[in-house]
């Protein structure tokens, strides 16, 4: 019987010991993050809040903390404070100039005559 035990009981605890626990989810990186993941991964936040996050990280830009989600309309600082841990906050890599394609370049005025 304790053979049968030694050699079930590791089988049957596995799937328990081996899946992750709810709660130790890995931070969700609010520059790069779909409406759909923000939705899923962050508390008090459900489709049109996720959407009203992505749109302003559109139009403004990546987010450089945390806090700045304070900006977007409907979110406060408790919901900062209550996603903190869940929040990252990764730089977002802009696509790099494609081969042959003239940077930008920045007008320099012409210097004045001296008087």
């Amino acid at each position: 019987m304790r053979r049968l035990l030694a050699t079930i009981l590791p089988m049957l605890l596995a799937p328990v010991l081996l899946a992750p626990a709810p709660g130790w989810a890995d931070p969700v990186n609010i520059n790069s993050a779909d409406a759909a993941t923000l939705a899923r991964e962050l508390k008090g936040v459900g489709p049109a809040k996720a959407e009203a996050i992505v749109q302003y990280r559109q139009q403004h830009g990546a987010f450089r903390s945390a806090d700045e989600l304070a900006l977007v309309k409907g979110i406060g600082p408790k919901f900062i404070e209550k996603n903190r841990a869940l929040i990252r906050v990764d730089a977002v890599r802009r696509p790099a100039v494609a081969a042959g394609v003239a940077k930008p370049t920045l007008a320099v005025p012409a210097a004045r005559p001296a008087r």
